[in-house]
């Protein structure tokens, strides 16, 4: 079987039909009044998975964290834990530590205490509560500043401590709400990593909330994304983005290019494509899409090739349209090129060399082509 993009690990339990769920969101729903936070969502998290929920505002994907929490109960369904149901259990009986956005560190006590506050709250004994602290601080690599105080530290040492002190207790859960929103660009890459790195060498299982795409794409074994309540899609970075699984999911993840069209035939697995226009588009999986319906061809723009000639291989979809706009970003250049029937199309093509053996500038007749296995087709 072959793999949509590359695999980040080996670790797969949902594919596993004996694996059993660590979290599980059984028909939950939220209600804030008249508004619906949560709509009848049900959702499988397994233990030390990375897993994010992403989404835009409102989406409900804070709310469903500060359950999890135990800041908010739910108005109906469940929510489990290690198979126990969490309703009417206090967040400070629960398996879990939430890390907020703002990372709440005590200004008035240093980065030793500030890491030791929680130990020293259930009652842990101080040689104990010494040697936690080191290790937290050898992890987060904040030795040396064990005895400032938050003001003295960078954004990205804070959220280093408020890590350290969130994992201090050892929780079999780590909730993050947009841990990296407070740092800048650079440093949230680097996080990313290091974030990565500590949930493997910990064990825990980390549940996420973000906005970013780039962010839950990199760090997370899987996403679920969100839209009013609702889940849209659960599976792998890579399947979120080579085959989503409706039109929200594909224009939500990544830019997208989308070709309105009627399935003409089948052919096999794949099927042929006919557009408002009559150009066709052949596809090598079609799903379960029939000679009839009405569907949407889905292409990502780094799988579209863009020449001053028509393409000779035989087997490529392609079509003549005009460079409408051109962005050159330095790694690669986008190009938008219109279309006969208007539609703008976008492609990158990566600048793997210093030269451009074919240049394009505005205007030019260009033509676009691409694989037929290079898109997906969507039926809803």
């Amino acid at each position: 079987m072959q793999s949509l993009g590359s695999i980040r690990r080996s670790f797969a339990p949902w594919t596993d039909p004996q694996a059993k769920p660590y979290i599980v969101f059984d028909n939950v729903t939220k209600r804030f009044g008249d508004f619906t936070a949560v709509d009848n969502l049900s959702l499988s998290i397994y233990e030390r998975e990375f897993f994010a929920l992403l989404g835009a505002s409102g989406c409900g994907k804070s709310t469903l964290l500060r359950m999890l929490a135990g800041f908010e109960e739910p108005t109906s369904g469940r929510i489990l834990i290690d198979g126990q149901d969490l309703r009417g259990t206090p967040p400070y009986k629960r398996p879990v530590n939430m890390m907020f956005q703002s990372y709440a560190l005590f200004p008035h006590m240093t980065v030793e205490k500030n890491i030791a506050f929680g130990l020293k709250q259930e009652g842990m004994p101080a040689d104990q509560i010494e040697a936690r602290v080191t290790e937290m601080l050898k992890l987060v690599k904040l030795e040396q500043f064990a005895k400032r105080k938050p003001h003295q530290l960078s954004g990205g040492q804070r959220q280093r401590v408020a890590l350290a002190r969130s994992v201090a207790k050892r929780p079999k859960v780590l909730l993050l709400d947009e841990p990296l929103g407070a740092l800048d660009k650079k440093l949230r890459e680097e996080t990313q990593f290091e974030l990565m790195d500590l949930q493997q060498s910990l064990g825990l299982t980390f549940v996420v909330v973000t906005h970013d795409q780039e962010e839950a794409m990199t760090m997370a074994d899987r996403i679920a994304i969100l839209d009013k309540g609702q889940v849209m899609q659960v599976a792998t970075p890579a399947e979120i983005y080579e085959a989503p699984g409706s039109r929200f999911v594909a224009n939500f993840v990544g830019n997208v290019n989308l070709f309105e069209g009627e399935v003409v035939a089948r052919e096999e697995n794949g099927a042929r494509i006919r557009g408002a226009t009559g150009a066709e588009i052949r596809v090598e999986n079609a799903g379960a899409a029939a000679a009839g319906n009405s569907v949407v061809f889905a292409i990502r723009p780094e799988k579209i090739r863009v020449s001053s000639r028509r393409p000779d291989e035989s087997r490529l979809n392609a079509m003549e349209g005009e460079v409408y706009d051109i962005a050159y970003l330095g790694d690669m250049t986008i190009y938008h090129v219109k279309l006969a029937d208007g539609q703008v199309v976008k492609a990158s093509a990566l600048n793997s060399s210093r030269v451009t053996e074919d240049p394009l500038t505005w205007d030019d007749r260009a033509w676009i082509s691409f694989q037929p296995d290079a898109g997906v087709v969507l039926t809803q």
